[in-house]
């Protein structure tokens, strides 16, 4: 009778030992878990940053008063683009009309001859869309199919002329019926033109240019 005590006793004892092993390991199990997680979220973070390519302007010698005038349009491009985001096709009409004036208020005569040959080369289908854009205040989508132009128009400037401030190039691959499109903006943060709430998150920053 002792004897089959001592075994039970033993048996139970061996068991709890068991069970208290069982979890300690999965205790370690779950936190090397949380740290793989933790890494390969910052991993993604740092690669995603990485791949953000950071490009030069062309001309660093523009004059003060064009460069003014450069970034002016820019500032009305930007106006455009946050109304359009916002899906409200009035303001985008409105800052369209400004940016019609003051691609027209630019004094190209301080220009070099190849900057101004640069300027020259967007400046009317420049114009001719950005208009588009200032007539349609109630015809969303057609500013929108006219943004497209533009956007890359007022792209082949910043690069040659810069902005006064650094914009990221932003790209997405849905728009067009998912022929793609792209955007500048002067924030990181992506906001949609093209589908605003639609979509508003809906694309990835391809370049900053400074």
């Amino acid at each position: 009778m002792k004897q089959t005590l001592f075994i039970i006793v033993l048996i139970i004892t061996f068991a709890f030992a068991a069970c208290n092993n069982s979890d300690s390991k999965n205790k370690h199990e779950v936190h090397d878990v949380n740290n793989v997680k933790s890494d390969t979220t910052q991993h993604v973070s740092s690669n995603e940053d990485a791949d953000i390519k950071t490009v030069a302007v062309v001309y660093k010698n523009v004059d003060v008063k064009t460069a003014a005038g450069i970034k002016e349009i820019v500032n009305q491009y930007l106006n455009i683009k946050n109304a359009l985001a916002n899906d409200n096709a009035v303001d985008a009409a409105n800052g369209a009309e400004e940016m019609v004036i003051a691609l027209a208020e630019l004094d190209k005569s301080l220009f070099t001859t190849d900057q101004k040959k640069v300027f020259d080369e967007n400046q009317e289908e420049l114009n001719e869309n950005v208009e588009h854009i200032s007539k349609n205040g109630n015809n969303i989508k057609h500013q929108r199919s006219h943004f497209v132009i533009v956007s890359e128009l007022v792209y082949n400037l910043v690069k040659n002329f810069g902005a006064g401030r650094p914009l990221y190039h932003d790209h997405c691959p849905m728009a067009r019926e998912n022929q793609g499109a792209m955007w500048l903006s002067e924030v990181k943060e992506i906001k949609n033109p093209y589908f605003g709430s639609e979509m508003f998150k809906c694309g990835r920053v391809e370049e900053v240019i400074q």
